[in-house]
């Protein structure tokens, strides 16, 4: 069943409390029913802005534990009524105007199947964001998606924007809750919004200045139910667009979603590539990125952006998807009006965030290199591109991912494999059918001390001139209590044994 099939049928998308125009904070929001499930850092923040503007709320919530508990109490006091258990979240309360859901619920899940057959909406914590800007005013936003890398392109952004002397901060799934940035006292100029598939999913309204689509591949098929509603999802982040829909040209699957895109009139198709861009793109010439998009004559003038070198960290080249992640950002800055000195001064000041191909040492002429981030097999394939012979450390949960092609590809980048984690047989098996002479070594461990011997396994294996490379393809919680600890515990590891040399 796919996700159109379960969205609630309402067409307007508009709370049942009356003719209201519910688009901006000073809207009457007084007397509404809302339902805010989830009491995370988005349940809280919007239960929070419900509640100042007279909503009634309703928080339900299945986690108990101690900083749930604290904000529990201080949205009580406030007014609202908290609900706990799975007991509550079955059926939507008779009277419900509104529902404002946490991004990860499922659309399958028994409370929006309630809410769908009742015809009650259901906001995510994205479009209750757009709808509390003030009615005029309001900072404009930057929006980016992508299977990966947008973590990346939207802090470059924020860098980019600070940089060109604009009180700009990233938000959405990555920095300040999207709600703390719209309703900050002292209002930001600019917002870099970072936007996964279930956050677009719950919204409807949303029409950035510019945005993003870095790439598609397969993820997150569990959840959206086939990898074509989870397409449909990514392109919408395309949708009533004003002034640029930036794109991927060296990703067709990202063309086809802008030219399928309902975008306001006058919006511009920008595309990025690592090769010679074209009139109206941003790319790449002699080891520099230009941008021929938003020059005077685009047919015949580029403006140097910087040079690929001020993009590599610790004497390292940058990987080619790291490249690709900042002519986004360049892009979408560009499209707002930066000059393309802040936005060289903004890549150069840039530094990256953890657990994406970070350096972590080098020992006996083998890099050590920590891409735990990769949770799915095309992040894993855009880290090995960036490497010639790897002793790769992999596995974890798959997620139901195919990993055949990305050891098809990558046979001749491999020096050997260390496998650990929930699937790490799977992995193993893809390597015996295409790349039969690799060595493979399978650790049957389940605690997370088997990182240590991972990595020294791995470092036995690997030669000099070598990387040993944590870029698992697969998530991490079968184990480790996130993709962070994991990484953190190839670092500890990795330096742990150049500690005993």
């Amino acid at each position: 069943m796919t996700g159109d099939q379960l969205w609630p049928v309402d067409p307007s998308y508009e709370p049942r409390g009356g003719e209201r125009d519910l688009t901006h904070r000073d809207a009457d929001w007084s007397g509404l029913d809302i339902v805010v499930m989830g009491l995370g850092l988005s349940g809280y923040a919007a239960a929070d802005a419900l509640l100042e503007r007279g909503a009634k709320v309703t928080v339900l919530s299945t986690d108990e534990s101690g900083t749930v508990q604290e904000r529990a109490k201080i949205l009580e006091i406030l007014g609202a009524e908290i609900r706990w258990g799975n007991e509550h979240q079955q059926q939507v309360p008779a009277g419900t105007d509104l529902v404002v859901t946490s991004p990860g619920v499922r659309p399958d899940h028994p409370f929006m199947r309630s809410a769908a057959a009742g015809g009650v909406p259901v906001w995510g914590e994205i479009e209750l964001a757009w709808r509390m800007r003030p009615r005029q005013g309001a900072a404009p936003w930057l929006t980016i998606t992508g299977t990966n890398g947008k973590t990346t392109a939207v802090t470059m952004l924020e860098q980019i924007l600070r940089s060109a002397g604009l009180r700009a901060t990233a938000a959405g799934n990555v920095g300040l809750p999207i709600l703390e940035a719209v309703l900050h006292p002292q209002p930001y100029e600019v917002l870099a919004v970072e936007l996964s598939t279930f956050q677009l999913h719950w919204s409807r309204s949303i029409s950035p200045y510019a945005s993003c689509l870095l790439n598609v591949a397969p993820d997150h098929i569990d959840w959206h139910g086939s990898f074509e509603e989870y397409r449909r999802q990514k392109g919408r982040i395309f949708d009533r667009t004003q002034v640029a829909c930036v794109y991927n040209v060296d990703d067709p699957t990202t063309e086809k979603l802008v030219e399928d895109a309902d975008v306001v009139e006058g919006c511009r198709a920008v595309g990025f590539t690592l090769k010679t861009p074209h009139p109206s793109m941003l790319g790449v010439v002699d080891d520099v990125l230009a941008d021929r998009a938003f020059v005077e004559d685009r047919a015949h003038q580029a403006a140097e952006l910087c040079q690929r070198k001020d993009l590599g960290r610790d004497g390292n080249p940058p990987a080619p998807h790291y490249v690709s992640d900042a002519l986004a950002a360049a892009a979408l800055a560009r499209a707002y009006g930066v000059r393309p000195l802040a936005v060289r001064d903004g890549l150069r000041a840039y530094q990256p965030q953890p657990h994406r191909m970070a350096n972590v040492l080098t020992r006996g002429g083998v890099r050590f290199v920590d891409d735990s981030k990769a949770t799915n097999p095309p992040a894993a394939e855009a880290a090995m591109r960036a490497f010639d012979s790897i002793v790769w450390v992999a596995g974890g949960q798959l997620k139901g991912a195919d990993v055949d092609a990305l050891v098809a590809d990558n046979a001749s980048r491999l020096r050997a494999a260390v496998l650990i984690g929930a699937d790490r047989e799977q992995i193993a098996q893809a390597i015996r059918r295409h790349a039969p002479d690799v060595p493979v070594v399978v650790l049957d461990r389940t605690d997370t001390e088997v990182m240590d011997e991972a990595v020294r396994r791995a470092a036995d294996l690997a030669h000099p001139g070598d990387v040993v490379l944590l870029s698992p393809a697969a998530a991490s919680l079968d184990m480790f209590a996130s993709y962070g600890a994991r990484g953190e515990a190839f670092a500890a590891a990795a330096r742990t044994l150049a500690n005993t040399d």
